[in-house]
């Protein structure tokens, strides 16, 4: 049995006028706004744990971060009992496949809503087993002894290149135009320790804040909504997002 601390908070930052990120902190969806909670693993045979960063013009990010992400948590519960890895792996892929359609064609659809998508990183629960799922450049980030690792990897022309000139020119991610969405899909539980913190998180957050900084940040005990804040005080240019998961 674990006891999960979840802390999420989602900002709109210093610069932009609206918000196109999203978090789904296990049953709930998180806009402009922090929340706290926290539960015992063995109360629910499965949760999701996620932040999506939308893109597209006019309120376009912000329709395809919520579709997504509300899709994902319906799909999720909609699930039958007791998959195997591999099954839950393959049904995770059929979901992918299907809301980049719903996304892209939303899109195709309305001129207003040209090229939406979305990233979609997190963390996901399902018969006892711990998963990490990551499609873009948003993050996942583990906390252990005092030390700070990056888990996913950047879906990014930044990543291919191994240069920076790149930011913000991601090679992967659901709707807009994507054809070959993918998601990076691992197994982590049998490397999971007591008192692990997971810091999900949008670009908003880990362009503002370097990793040493989110590193001291975490060994002091901060919450979401504390990192969001330290990055709103750094410049706040992008929407900023991010969720903690302290496993005990």
């Amino acid at each position: 049995m674990s006891r999960i601390v979840l802390t999420a908070s989602s900002r709109v930052g210093c610069v932009r006028t609206n918000n196109e990120d999203m978090v789904l902190a296990f049953n709930k969806l998180v806009r402009s706004d922090s929340y706290n909670t926290e539960f015992e693993s063995t109360n629910s045979d499965r949760f999701v744990v996620a932040v999506a960063d939308g893109m597209g013009g006019h309120n376009a990010g912000e329709i395809a971060s919520e579709t997504t992400l509300s899709n994902l948590q319906y799909y999720i519960s909609d699930l039958p009992r007791k998959l195997s890895p591999d099954e839950f792996h393959e049904a995770i892929n059929q979901w992918l496949a299907s809301i980049n359609k719903i996304v892209d064609s939303r899109g195709r659809a309305d001129n207003t809503m040209s090229a939406m998508g979305t990233t979609l990183v997190g963390m996901l629960y399902y018969s006892g087993r711990y998963y990490v799922i990551n499609c873009g450049d948003s993050r996942l980030y583990r906390f252990r002894h005092g030390e700070i690792r990056q888990l996913t990897v950047d879906h990014s022309l930044n990543t291919m290149t191994g240069q920076k000139k790149h930011s913000n020119v991601i090679t992967n991610c659901i709707g807009a135009g994507c054809k070959n969405s993918y998601l990076d899909f691992d197994d982590i539980t049998d490397d999971i320790l007591p008192n692990d913190k997971y810091l999900i998180c949008s670009d908003g957050l880990n362009d503002m804040v370097s990793d040493d900084i989110l590193c001291k940040l975490l060994q002091q005990g901060a919450t979401a909504g504390e990192l969001c804040e330290e990055a709103i005080m750094s410049g706040g240019y992008d929407n900023v997002s991010a969720c903690v998961i302290t496993v005990y």
